[in-house]
C-alpha cells in the first residue's frame, strides 16, 4: 500500500482541485487522491455534482475508501483586470 493510500485512509479526505482553464473556457477536476479523476465543464456548479457522481466510483475501482469519505475541492481561476 502506498503512502497516498495510507494518508487517505487515515484522514479520508479527498482533494479534488478546479482549475479554470482560460483558452478552453473550461474548468477541469483533477485529483492526486482520486485515480482517474478527469472531468471538465463550462459550470463549476455542474462540475462538482459531476465529481460527486464519479468519485464513489472511482474510489471503489482503486480500493479505497469511501465510507465517511470528504471531498476538499478547492478552486482557482486567475482572470485579468479589465479597467
Amino acid at each position: 500500500s502506498s503512502d497516498l493510500h495510507k494518508k487517505a485512509r487515515h484522514k479520508m479526505e479527498y482533494t479534488v482541485n478546479l482549475l479554470w482553464d482560460n483558452e478552453s473556457g473550461v474548468w477541469i477536476a483533477t485529483s492526486d487522491d482520486i485515480i482517474g479523476l478527469v472531468l471538465e465543464s463550462g459550470s463549476l456548479d455542474l462540475l462538482i455534482e459531476r465529481v460527486r457522481r464519479a468519485a464513489p466510483e472511482l474510489l471503489e475501482l482503486n480500493h479505497q475508501p469511501v465510507e465517511h469519505a470528504k471531498i476538499l475541492f478547492k478552486s482557482e481561476r486567475l482572470e485579468e483586470v479589465y479597467a
